[in-house]
């Protein structure tokens, strides 16, 4: 008898803190669907204080619109976070709740530093992204980088280069280009084009090996030394390409000559 009744008041107690359980479970899940947690206001801010030059309430708008899920207490920041890293020109965005029914939102934006490919941008950090490139700023004059797939970072690399070594020369970059067997084609900024031929230091990503090509660096190093001293010598020629795919020299194709010589008009009076 005696274990009976320890029994019955074992189950009865275990029956009562259930119940209490369910009670508050209840009471919270009741308080944390309350009206005055729906979420009703998003803040947008650049991170560190900078200037959002293409992000917008309206695009993140149209990013967020049917897909937002939950309230202030139940919207899971981590996937709310990736939801709106899917709008085009935000590289990271950083989120916090704000009580009682809002979101604070900091947003890192892609900053454009090339063209890539047909529809594609790489940004400062090297990376890819996609975004409306008619967004850009009317003065933004961004260079356009070609090459394989998984290949941009390596071209990023070599712009640089190639704008450091062509400083002294007052020469910029308008294109550069790798191609599948990764030999490397460079239009500059006076429209004349290297051809530059493979590039031995790709290894890590070019399938097809570096063997017996020039390195990228003495390349570039050997068109620089030589260019004050081959502007003297073309007396104003223009050229169109130099072709450095040669151990110890390089060719040149002139731009063709226009010989046709101005003809002027004069009415006899």
């Amino acid at each position: 008898m005696l274990n009976n009744a320890r029994a019955t008041n074992l189950i009865a107690n275990v029956i009562a803190v259930m119940a209490v359980i369910i009670f508050i479970a209840g009471g919270i899940y009741w308080l944390a669907h309350r009206p005055m947690f729906n979420l009703s206001r998003i803040t947008i801010e650049p991170v560190n204080g900078r200037v959002l030059n293409y992000v917008s309430p309206a695009s993140i708008q149209a990013t967020i619109a049917g897909k937002l899920k939950g309230n202030f207490i139940t919207i899971d920041l981590g996937e709310t976070k990736k939801i709106f890293e899917t709008s085009p020109w935000v590289r990271q965005a950083h989120l916090r709740r704000v009580w009682p029914d809002g979101l604070s939102l900091k947003i890192e934006e892609h900053e454009p530093f090339a063209f890539w490919n047909e529809n594609q941008m790489i940004n400062t950090w090297g990376e890819l992204f996609s975004a409306n490139q008619a967004e850009l700023n009317s003065e933004s004059e961004l260079p356009q980088f070609n090459g394989p797939d998984g290949s941009e970072r390596l071209v990023v690399q070599r712009y640089a280069e190639l704008v450091r070594w062509l400083a002294p020369l007052k020469l910029g970059v308008n294109e550069i280009t790798l191609s599948d067997r990764y030999a490397w084609r460079v239009e500059l900024s006076n429209d004349m084009e290297l051809v530059m031929g493979r590039d031995p230091g790709a290894d890590a990503v070019n399938p097809h090996g570096g063997q017996g090509a020039v390195s990228f660096a003495s390349t570039i190093e050997r068109f620089v030394r030589a260019w004050p001293v081959l502007q003297n010598r073309i007396e104003g020629r223009k050229i169109n390409k130099v072709d450095l795919r040669y151990t110890k020299g390089f060719a040149l194709t002139y731009a063709p000559v226009d010989n046709t010589l101005p003809v002027d008009s004069k009415e006899k009076k």
